[in-house]
């Protein structure tokens, strides 16, 4: 293959639209640090697990959101069923995605009081929060015996984490198979960005998340405005506070997703 044969590699940038998706985006972002860093072998790597476990105790935090989880769940459940039978539809994989909703469903009731009670009764872990939120705050001095618990092995301290990060997960699974299904749904056309600016009128239709793609040569970035009748995309130079961004004045070719149950 030539390289005027590869294929362009592609930037992606979400935007939700509403609130319900902005809230499932922003637990899968800190789930995946939560994940990401636990799984590493470094003491500063553990160090930052436990702020992300602190991050997740006030992302998911939210009184209503395990019902919100629920029934939202629910419907995708029931809009998975009436597609049973179809000839296009796989039979195997939609059985399957059934039954991971079903699990998933199952894992939310299971979990009983206030999310991440076992965490706030842990007076170790809510001196460690508490004095986390003041600029090196955690120094030895300030916390020895969470010093001590960083020199401890790494094995011992991932299984720490696993322990104190298992009755949050749920919460994780059910946004991981709602975005999912998001995404699946999109349907993607290709734009032209005239002068870096675009407009389209969206008739009342309502979506829960757009992508923007474009090439990642390009070093812009997408901003997105959108309401039920119409969406503005206006590409802007990539700044890193040594200059001013400002907007593009050549064409964008770039693609849009539109994303809704």
């Amino acid at each position: 293959m030539t390289s005027n044969q590869r294929t362009a590699a592609v930037t992606s940038f979400e935007f939700p639209l509403v609130e319900r998706t902005r809230t499932l985006l922003r637990l899968e972002q800190v789930y995946q640090r939560l994940v990401f860093f636990i799984a590493q072998q470094e003491s500063y790597s553990h160090h930052a697990a436990l702020m992300s476990l602190f991050e997740v105790l006030e992302a998911a935090g939210r009184t209503e959101l395990k019902s919100d989880l629920l029934q939202e769940l629910e419907r995708q459940k029931l809009n998975l069923e009436s597609l049973r039978d179809n000839p296009v539809v796989q039979q195997d994989a939609l059985e399957s995605q059934q039954e991971e909703i079903e699990r998933t469903m199952a894992s939310l009731l299971d979990i009983t009081g206030k999310f991440g009670q076992h965490l706030r009764e842990n007076e170790w872990l809510m001196a460690i929060k508490q004095r986390s939120v003041i600029p090196g705050g955690t120094c030895q001095y300030d916390l020895p015996s969470y010093h001590l618990w960083l020199q401890h092995d790494s094995e011992q301290r991932r299984a720490d984490l696993q322990r104190w990060a298992a009755p949050l997960m749920p919460t994780a699974w059910a946004a991981n198979i709602l975005l999912k299904l998001l995404r699946d749904s999109g349907k993607t056309h290709q734009y032209t960005a005239r002068r870096g600016a675009f407009q389209q009128m969206s008739g009342g239709k309502v979506v829960q998340l757009i992508r923007v793609g474009f090439d990642s040569s390009l070093q812009i970035v997408p901003e997105v405005s959108a309401n039920k009748y119409a969406i503005n995309v206006r590409f802007i130079h990539a700044a890193t506070g040594e200059v001013r961004s400002r907007q593009v004045e050549d064409d964008v070719d770039f693609s849009l997703t539109y994303c809704k149950f």
